[in-house]
């Protein structure tokens, strides 16, 4: 005798009767996000381009996001802001940067100089999508920030992005002066695949003999472009950045042949001995947080100084916006701290780190 058809079960073991109920009658999956954090996350991701989608052309991706709304929210204030650019690798075309300078009388004496690189997964963004975020780490830790328009992918594929931002670390040590900076208090910082240059960058400066790096910051960094750990499956969709932008993301910079084994790809891969102390940043509703946390466990086991600041219900962005998220303040102010802690003499009002949410 059959099964009646509500007693049938699916190929996945269901009952067949569940999988005639309506959206309304399943249970909504669960949302790990902070409820403070839902909204924005939404909001950006509807105007964010569908990559690897409906868009697989960078320059598409780029207009897109050219047309989306400005941000109703004032930036943040500093000294100074100067755009120039700077010399390239050898070959290469000149870089432009942004130069941001605290108000002398809110950060006397000496500062940190801060190389930023920006994220966008070596394809989109760029000086002005970061904006905010650079003038908030000048104005937070006092410090002199440059930030690098390096060449974005497919047009200019790894290795060209290093390249430029190791020039431009180079290029900002060897006026440390003329910056205002404290000569030992270089700092490299980025966010996701900035983060993921910072850390090169880091590699590269202690292989070629400099410069000096004082700290790496690292906010949610892509740090294995294998792209096969739990939180990429886990956090794949529903967290404005999914599994699918970062599949777009690394195959324009890499194109169909490239080695995502290389260490100046994924760093998490690398020999880490010897490297600058760092702080690093992650979200835990994240496709990128297992590596960010893996890297952060490399980099202490391999002998450097490590503190970390994780917001488990955060997502992938959330970094700048620290007006609007409690979380994205703290983050930032962590950073902050971090970044001030390499001059000497400089009061630090607490150590970042170790945070759960």
């Amino acid at each position: 005798m059959s099964p009646a058809p509500e007693d049938r079960l699916t190929s996945e073991g269901r009952p067949a009767s569940e999988d005639r109920r309506t959206s309304e009658d399943r249970p909504a999956p669960e949302d790990r996000l902070a409820p403070d954090a839902r909204a924005l996350a939404d909001a950006m991701a509807a105007f964010f381009p569908d990559l690897g989608g409906a868009v697989t052309d960078a320059a598409e991706a780029r207009r897109i996001l050219a047309a989306a709304p400005a941000s109703p929210l004032p930036p943040p204030v500093v000294g100074s802001v100067e755009d120039r650019d700077i010399p390239g690798p050898d070959g290469a075309p000149r870089i432009p940067v942004r130069i941001y300078r605290p108000d002398p009388d809110d950060a006397p004496g000496p500062r940190p100089t801060v190389v930023f690189l920006h994220g966008g997964g070596w394809a989109i963004c760029g000086l002005d999508s970061h904006d905010s975020t650079a003038r908030g780490l000048c104005r937070e830790a006092g410090a002199v920030v440059v930030s690098v328009d390096y060449r974005l992918a497919p047009e200019s594929p790894f290795p060209a992005a290093v390249d430029d931002a190791y020039a431009a670390l180079c290029w900002a040590a060897d006026h440390h002066a003329a910056l205002g900076g404290d000569a030992g208090a270089l700092v490299v910082a980025g966010d996701s695949a900035g983060g993921n240059l910072a850390a090169v960058i880091c590699l590269l400066a202690r292989d070629r003999g400099g410069p000096h790096i004082a700290l790496q910051a690292l906010v949610y960094p892509a740090t294995d472009a294998h792209q096969s750990t739990e939180s990429f499956a886990r956090n794949a969709d529903r967290y404005f950045l999914t599994a699918a932008h970062c599949r777009w993301f690394v195959e324009q910079y890499l194109g169909p042949d490239g080695d995502r084994s290389h260490p100046h790809v994924s760093p998490l891969l690398a020999d880490l001995a010897s490297l600058p102390p760092a702080h690093i940043v992650t979200a835990g509703c994240d496709p990128l947080c297992d590596e960010g946390l893996a890297y952060a466990a490399a980099l202490r086991e391999a002998g450097s100084e490590v503190t970390e600041s994780h917001f488990p219900g955060m997502f992938h962005g959330f970094f700048g916006f620290p007006e609007l998220l409690d979380d994205a303040r703290t983050a930032v102010a962590d950073v902050a701290k971090a970044i001030v802690s390499t001059v000497s003499g400089r009061k630090n009002d607490g150590e970042p780190g170790g945070r759960a949410g």
